[in-house]
């Protein structure tokens, strides 16, 4: 059996190690671990919840959908922040703002997606809280990874910020590539969203503390909070190897 709160432990250790040997402009925030629950049971969830964690992640709207309005995480985890790792289809716009704790959007790529988010949030929102939201860049330049184009990153902000008035812009996020050998220097991804940040906040005018970055997952979160991460999504390290997707 995974023992899911001494795993927590150990990746807070090392995220607290990894953000000690940060540069001096990344000292002023500490990094959040957010807890990517993929095809693993709510029962799981529960377990990191009872051991502390408050920040979950998951891919899929349906799968999210189904844990958030399960019956004993609604009991038992009333403090629990959602947060939407996977590519957003506009058709499932809906279904994902039902959401209970929806806490942060980390996938909008396009304008299109932007829009349907902003058009819709009103029907779903509680209070005057805006939702809030993250631009994916696709880094890696892959087909097969969404993401708008690093070129195209300052307007698609700008879009969000100017157009959506119901869309609280919190920063940038990539997936990169799977299995990158940190041996071989800095992931070339992770630099790439650490520049475009700094275009983004040049150009838009933007206070670059206010601006995050989700970039890292098991394999390399560490890396990634030494070169700036804000967000770190971590699954594997902390549930086990993940369950084949049921039907």
């Amino acid at each position: 059996m995974v023992d899911i709160a001494s795993n927590l432990k150990i990746i807070c250790d090392k995220l607290v190690a990894a953000s000690a040997k940060r540069a001096p402009e990344f000292q002023h925030f500490q990094p959040k671990l957010v807890a990517v629950s993929k095809f693993h049971p709510s029962e799981a969830v529960i377990k990191a919840y009872e051991a502390g964690h408050r920040h979950f992640g998951e891919n899929y709207v349906n799968e999210l959908s189904e844990k958030a309005n399960n019956a004993e995480i609604l009991e038992k985890c009333k403090e629990i922040k959602w947060h939407f790792i996977g590519h957003l289809q506009r058709g499932n716009v809906n279904r994902l703002l039902k959401v209970e704790n929806l806490y942060l959007v980390e996938t909008v790529d396009s304008e299109k997606i932007a829009a349907a988010l902003d058009n819709a949030w009103p029907k779903f929102r509680k209070s005057d809280a805006k939702l809030k939201v993250m631009v994916q860049v696709n880094t890696s330049r892959e087909e097969a990874k969404s993401g708008c184009e690093v070129e195209n990153a300052s307007s698609m902000v700008k879009y969000v910020l100017e157009k959506c008035s119901n869309l609280e812009f919190t920063g940038l996020m990539t997936i990169g590539e799977y299995g990158y050998d940190v041996s071989q220097g800095p992931n070339p991804d992770f630099l790439t969203l650490v520049e475009c940040k700094k275009k983004v906040c040049e150009e838009l005018g933007l206070n670059s503390k206010r601006v995050d970055l989700s970039m890292g997952m098991s394999t390399d979160f560490e890396h990634a909070i030494e070169l700036g991460s804000s967000l770190v999504r971590v699954g594997t390290a902390i549930f086990g190897d993940r369950p084949k997707k049921s039907d």
